[in-house]
């Protein structure tokens, strides 16, 4: 039997966007539709690590800011786990967990609003920012739903995603951004001096750079080893800072040419050495991420 090709409802339709996945599963799917059906060029998990989710290496924030031996041990820490991992949980990042629970209900909310007020956000023709999907090769898409948007310099917002969000969502991103920009440079600063460039040449590279904040969002799937979350990438970026709203597990990275699970803190986030970095002779093997929607757990 052929698989659903579900579209949006009467005045939503364009020639790239297809129907929101969250709607899509409230009609009670039992088989994906084609459009999110991948064929796999990755080599599938190792049956001896598909059990074992591999714990990534941890940096302590406050060892780094510190100034003492133990700053020095941690700095050497950076370095190496970057060299051979290319990815690293952050603990200790002084984010407040009051703005990341806020942040979580009110990014929650926003994918609990009816579709018509979603694609008020949706992405336009020729432009990847906005809420929706894109297609990639052979017009495959993603098994989530997202929204993107650039955060800094302010002047390159777009005018119809960030100012017209809801005001709590608005405020909460603002507080988010404005943290979220601190600890980057912060960190952006270590790692320069764990690579030995100097502090005024990773500043004039970053302050004030490219900023983007995106929310993904994987519903549950009833083939779920046909579609894939996240298509596999890295970063063409200087880090990306992840946060995970909830436990559910999905993501994978590429260590030694295998594809693994990873488990991290639930007070940590997510540091990924982006292809800005890669570049430095200090980093020759950069380790790309992959999401896979695997569990049905997710709300």
């Amino acid at each position: 039997m052929a698989s659903p090709q579900l579209r949006l409802p009467g005045g939503f339709e364009s020639s790239s966007s297809l129907m929101s996945i969250l709607e899509l599963t409230k009609e009670s799917l039992t088989e994906v539709p084609q459009c999110y059906v991948r064929s796999f060029e990755e080599p599938e998990l190792s049956s001896d690590l598909s059990d074992k989710p591999t714990v990534i290496p941890t940096i302590d924030m406050i060892k780094l800011v510190t100034g003492s031996e133990a700053s020095d041990s941690e700095l050497e820490n950076l370095r190496s786990t970057c060299t051979e991992w290319g990815i690293f949980q952050l603990v200790n990042h002084g984010v407040s967990p009051m703005l990341l629970e806020k942040l979580k209900y009110e990014v929650e909310e926003f994918f609990k609003l009816p579709l018509e007020e979603k694609m008020k956000y949706q992405i336009r023709p020729g432009d990847v920012e906005g809420y929706g999907s894109i297609a990639y090769k052979e017009q495959k898409r993603d098994w989530g739903n997202r929204f993107y948007m650039t955060m800094n310099p302010v002047h390159r917002r777009k005018p119809y995603l960030f100012p017209e969000l809801p005001s709590s969502l608005r405020n909460t991103f603002e507080s988010y951004y404005l943290e979220l920009k601190q600890l980057a440079m912060e960190l952006i600063g270590f790692l320069g001096k764990a690579m030995k460039i100097d502090i005024k040449e990773t500043e004039e590279m970053f302050e004030d750079g490219m900023q983007s904040v995106r929310m993904n969002y994987y519903p549950a799937c009833p083939q779920p080893e046909l579609v894939i979350g996240l298509t596999p990438h890295s970063d063409a970026s200087g880090i990306t800072i992840l946060h995970q709203l909830n436990g559910v597990g999905g993501l994978q990275i590429k260590k030694d040419g295998v594809w693994v699970p990873v488990n991290f803190r639930e007070d940590a986030f997510v540091v990924n050495v982006g292809d800005i970095f890669e570049v430095c002779p200090i980093y020759p093997s950069f380790h790309s991420t992959k999401i896979k929607s695997l569990n049905y757990s997710i709300n």
